[in-house]
């Protein structure tokens, strides 16, 4: 009886024990996990990060789409259509197009999804029974964007004109249409989502590599402890950023080549645009994402901290961009945390090369907007790793 107690007594001072140093191991980890804030910050964060814009920021039907409009007849025919168009929430007409070539123009710079063309004497010929046509031209280049816009645009019955066809033209009120609905989708008249996915991954798949290549590059000097032998060299900060940053802009100009190639060769996805073009703006983007990924690598104090830093500033990009969701569907405070990212207007870019055929002219704002994020995010890598130097 009394060895047994004893046995009882001892495996209990063990398992007693055992849970002690359980608990001290949580408790230090516990304090570990305070001390690195970047760590925790994630870990909290991007759940919550992806709940609130999961819920709030994604919309697959997008409305309130830019549309422009040509007006060649004033009729309360034409007004009665536009009317129709604003109600259904799908369109939101932000432009009034003097020209068929301006109409073109703002189609192909993307300032408009859409453009509507109501043609001379339509509220005449609607009267006379010639079922006069409107034009209704579609980027379709996204053809989630477009495809509930131009389903709405179909489904307008000849309630439309419920006030206007009555007395002597109430005949013309059953169905079918009293007009005809041309509808031309541009850029990708199939509505093949490869033709809209492929060219936005050159992009997505850059920014990744791009951003944890060099987010590395100084947390791995500090790391190996050949960071002092660095800078015990006569050579200035902005000197060793470009030198490092260099191998992996080739690095990224070959990765560029090789997705555009397979999407040429393997996915059939055409580039109507300047090659050259495409070239020189896509390695503008691979050094903003260079510069971006080199400032991660001053702030982080071990790689790990620097591939959850690359990870958080990706996870927006992939998400607020246009690539996985439109882009218009989102709310505005959305799209203007969106506009400030790279990723959404080199997809915009290498979308309007690529598929468009859109030159300089017509991509200038958002070239401009890269430009400018590119010279911002070298001027604080620069700047940080000064201070990473003192």
């Amino acid at each position: 009886m009394s060895a047994g107690a004893g046995t009882g007594d001892g495996r209990g001072r063990g398992l007693a024990a055992s849970l002690g140093r359980i608990y001290a191991a949580f408790v230090k980890e516990l304090l570990q996990l305070r001390r690195d804030r970047i760590t925790f910050a994630t870990m909290i964060f991007i759940p919550l990060f992806q709940l609130f814009l999961f819920g709030y920021a994604i919309n697959t039907d997008p409305k309130h789409l830019p549309t422009a409009v040509l007006i060649q007849d004033e009729s309360s025919f034409a007004r009665s259509f536009l009317s129709a168009m604003r109600v259904s929430d799908y369109f939101d007409i932000r432009a009034s197009a003097a020209s068929e070539q301006e109409l073109d123009h703002l189609i192909l710079s993307g300032k408009v999804q859409f453009g509507v063309q109501i043609p001379a004497h339509f509220g005449r010929d609607l009267i006379r029974g010639e079922r006069p046509a409107v034009l209704v031209i579609a980027d379709a280049s996204d053809p989630v964007a477009a495809g509930g816009a131009v389903s709405a645009l179909q489904g307008l019955s000849s309630s439309v004109f419920s006030r206007e066809l009555t007395g002597p033209v109430a005949n013309l009120a059953p169905k079918p249409l009293p007009y005809e609905l041309r509808i031309h989708r541009r850029y990708n008249p199939a509505g093949e989502t490869r033709l809209n996915i492929v060219p936005g991954l050159m992009g997505t798949i850059l920014t990744l590599t791009m951003l944890i290549f060099t987010a590395l590059s100084v947390t791995r000097e500090v790391e190996r402890g050949t960071m002092e032998s660095l800078l015990a060299m006569p050579i200035r900060p902005v000197e060793i950023m470009l030198g490092k940053i260099a191998p992996y802009l080739v690095i990224g100009g070959l990765q560029g080549a090789l997705i555009l190639g397979a999407a040429k060769l393997l996915f059939g996805v055409p580039i109507v645009g300047s090659l050259a073009l495409l070239v020189a703006l896509t390695l503008l983007f691979i050094l903003a994402n260079l510069s971006v990924g080199y400032t991660f690598s001053t702030i982080a104090t071990s790689q790990l901290q620097a591939m959850q830093m690359s990870f958080f500033f990706f996870l927006p990009n992939i998400l607020l961009s246009g690539f996985m969701f439109p882009f218009r569907g989102m709310p505005g405070w959305a799209q203007a945390v969106g506009e400030a990212l790279p990723l959404t207007h080199y997809l915009r870019i290498v979308r309007g090369i690529m598929l468009k055929g859109a030159g300089f002219v017509d991509l200038q704002t958002d070239v401009l907007a890269l430009g400018a994020f590119t010279l911002a995010a070298m001027t604080v890598a620069v700047l940080r790793f000064r201070q990473t130097l003192d």
